[in-house]
């Protein structure tokens, strides 16, 4: 029980000592300019990475939107570089060392360009990678429509079925032209009938208010307030 205290000394040493060990082991990739938020579309970008152990060479690499990665460029300790098909220079990317950090640039950023770029360093054969640096274009955000837009659109949309337009209209508007035709036709054809049988009716009654004032009695010698002459008898 006496060396339990040693004992524990010794594994809180380790742990620091490992954690110590872990936080020096640490890249970082970042962008050189570090007011930079959103690359710029045609403007160079320059990042850099930050390794642990410059002595060896990096490679940096681009993820992009879909997962796959992207070789760029290896930069070895003496600032020389190896492009894809072993080429020694690129028309797109620049490649250098200065001081500790390993330095790439984007020429002229295009929209292939985007994605999330790291850096890679293989020391004592093992694999070490950056953190990672999205460079991406800002979002854009499209404005609401307006209320007198909103107003047109509306205007337009309560137009009149009825009222015909220039524009070759489809069998669908024809079919509205037509009843809409019906519906203002019939009601006057009805009203004209029922004047038409309203007139007929009237001068039936007057003519037989006519005939009824005209058949008057006659007196039976032919004139008014005469008394009828009562033939004579012979004996």
């Amino acid at each position: 029980m006496a060396g339990s205290p040693a004992l524990l000394l010794l594994l809180s040493l380790g742990l620091c000592c490992t954690g110590a060990q872990g936080q020096r082991n640490t890249m970082e990739a970042r962008f050189l300019n570090r007011n930079m938020k959103h690359p710029q579309e045609g403007q160079p970008l320059e990042l850099e990475c930050m390794p642990f152990n410059s002595d060896n060479g990096v490679s940096w690499i681009r993820q992009d939107k879909d997962g796959k990665l992207h070789f760029i460029v290896y930069i070895s300790p003496l600032s020389r570089t190896a492009f894809p098909r072993n080429e020694r220079t690129s028309s797109q990317f620049e490649g250098s060392k200065q001081g500790s950090s390993f330095r790439l640039v984007v020429k002229n950023f295009r929209a292939q360009d985007q994605g999330t770029y790291f850096c890679i360093a293989n020391i004592n054969q093992m694999l070490y990678f950056s953190s990672g640096q999205p460079a991406f274009f800002p979002a854009t955000t499209t404005a609401a429509p307006t209320t007198a837009a909103a107003t047109t659109q509306s205007s337009h949309v309560n137009k009149d079925i009825c009222m015909p337009s220039s524009e070759p209209g489809t069998s669908g508007e024809n079919i509205l032209n037509l009843y809409c035709e019906i519906f203002i036709w019939a009601p006057l054809a009805g009203v004209c009938l029922v004047l038409l049988v309203a007139l007929i009716v009237t001068i039936v009654l007057c003519q037989k208010t006519r005939r009824r004032r005209c058949r008057c009695k006659r007196p039976p010698n032919g004139k008014p307030g005469a008394k009828p002459c009562v033939p004579t008898r012979h004996i």
